[in-house]
């Protein structure tokens, strides 16, 4: 069976890349196209143009490019997929592999900022029937 040529509103890939970034932000959803609109401040400026340059060369050095980034609110535009990003959590950089179903969609829905808690048995003294525990 053929697989099924991903498309984003109607383009393909090849196609979105093509097109000029205005005509490219205003296929995306309402507030991606607000923020272009304002401008983009200069972090965000800095980190699309890393992109743009890492488009033209994406393996150096027998490795693909990790553009590492604090710009969480920024969005997945086409000229980033294929590469890996590396998104600040807040504690480290967390590598993302940026696939056409992201477009639209913020680098920080990717990257999680806090772990799952996961609860175990109470420590000791935690509670008073905690006291008549024996120690193993």
């Amino acid at each position: 069976m053929a697989r099924k040529e991903f498309t984003y509103r109607g383009k393909t890939i090849e196609e979105l890349k093509q097109l000029p970034q205005e005509e490219m932000v205003a296929l995306l959803p309402s507030r991606v196209r607000r923020n272009f609109k304002r401008g983009l401040n200069a972090q965000s400026k800095k980190f699309l143009s890393e992109v743009k340059k890492a488009a033209k060369n994406p393996v150096e050095g027998g490795k693909p490019v990790v553009i590492k980034t604090h710009c969480r609110d920024f969005p997945v535009l086409p000229a980033m997929v294929g590469l890996t990003i590396g998104v600040y959590s807040g504690k480290e950089f967390i590598n993302v592999e940026i696939n056409p179903e992201m477009i639209g969609h913020y680098l920080g829905e990717f990257s999680i900022t806090c772990k799952q808690v996961k609860h175990s048995a109470p420590g000791i003294g935690a509670t008073r029937s905690s006291m008549f525990v024996p120690l193993k």
